[in-house]
């Protein structure tokens, strides 16, 4: 009687976990969605079991939360893919469940031409990588292995005025000048360089972080803005040098990759997108693109005095002089630099 006693005390056991174990959990959120809505997150048990606790995640950071659902604004967190996980705590177990929604841009970007309104010489062995106008002087980074320069350049004559040339062995990508330093990007070698302004001599270099590559470069004043030619831009802390945030870059209808050269344009970033001769125009908190300006008809330009190699010696470089109000790009290789108007269509 007594070992029968005791098996049926094991089986009672063995029931009392295996009913723990009974509990069925989805993670119930909208799949797609558009950056002005909002978004609800909620957790259920298949058979409405009673639970202890549970937390709420995004993208790896714990959301505040009561009961078993929470709405929140989209454009709280931008566009893009996002991870959502929620913590099931419940008699003796716990349990992750995961889930995701994407979120895209809530109208089609508006569509721009251009008019020229000046053009300049550029240096035709200029592989350009980087773009910046300061204090009335061009300041741009090129690439190649073994050509990969930093110059200052005299934006009417295309003369460069100063220049100092980047080890044979990375290849130069863009760059920005904050507080009197210039801030130059490798491509592959997931590494950079700080400059002093005036001398272009090289005071220290940095490593990425969770980003791949380096691409394009500018800053908010506050932060260095990256590009790695993924969807992605990623905004670092120009003192230590680390990344402390990203974001996606989607439209309304998909994600927006091979974003190349960076300039901030009144709170807009604007990029080049690799291979495309075209500027898509981002809204730097969210990442929704706004605008994409066609500049395709610039390659034509060029093309009439200037044989281009195809897919390579394409549009790349934009700076802004801000107090005057003008946008300048080119291209790599390309024997003009043009001062542009956009114009809305």
């Amino acid at each position: 009687m007594k070992k029968i006693a005791f098996l049926v005390s094991i089986l009672a056991l063995l029931v009392c976990f295996g009913c723990n174990d009974n509990y069925k959990f989805t993670l119930d959120v909208t799949k797609k969605t558009t950056i002005n809505a909002e978004v609800t997150i909620s957790l259920k048990e298949k058979n409405n079991k009673a639970l202890d606790k549970i937390q709420f995640f995004i993208n790896g950071k714990e959301i505040t939360a009561e009961g078993n659902s929470v709405t929140l604004k989209v454009a709280d967190f931008g566009v893009g893919k996002h991870q959502v996980s929620a913590l099931a705590f419940y008699p003796g177990k716990t349990k992750k469940i995961n889930n995701s929604f994407e979120v895209f841009a809530d109208k089609k970007p508006a569509i721009y031409t251009y008019k020229i309104i000046n053009t300049y010489p550029h240096d035709t062995k200029a592989y350009t990588q980087g773009l910046e106008y300061n204090n009335g002087f061009l300041y741009e980074t090129t690439g190649r292995n073994g050509q990969s320069t930093l110059r200052k350049v005299n934006i009417k004559t295309g003369e460069v005025l100063q220049k100092v040339a980047l080890d044979e062995k990375y290849f130069g990508e863009g760059m920005t000048i904050l507080n009197n330093k210039i801030y130059w990007l490798t491509w592959r070698a997931k590494k950079g360089f700080v400059y002093d302004l005036e001398t272009f001599k090289q005071e220290k270099e940095f490593s990425y972080g969770k980003s791949t590559q380096g691409w394009g470069l500018t800053n908010n004043g506050k932060e260095l803005i990256k590009s790695d030619g993924s969807h992605k831009i990623w905004f670092l802390d120009p003192e230590t040098l680390k990344e402390k945030r990203s974001m996606q870059v989607y439209s309304n209808d998909r994600a927006v990759n091979n974003i190349n050269e960076l300039e901030l344009i009144d709170g807009k970033i604007y990029s080049n997108k690799y291979q495309k001769n075209t500027i898509v125009i981002i809204d730097a908190k969210t990442g929704a693109v706004e605008g994409l300006a066609d500049l395709r008809p610039l390659e034509k330009e060029m093309k009439k005095t200037q044989k281009l190699v195809s897919e390579d010696e394409v549009l790349n470089g934009i700076a802004f002089d801000k107090e005057n109000n003008r946008m300048f790009v080119t291209g790599k290789n390309w024997g003009k630099l043009f001062e542009i108007e956009l114009i809305k269509k």
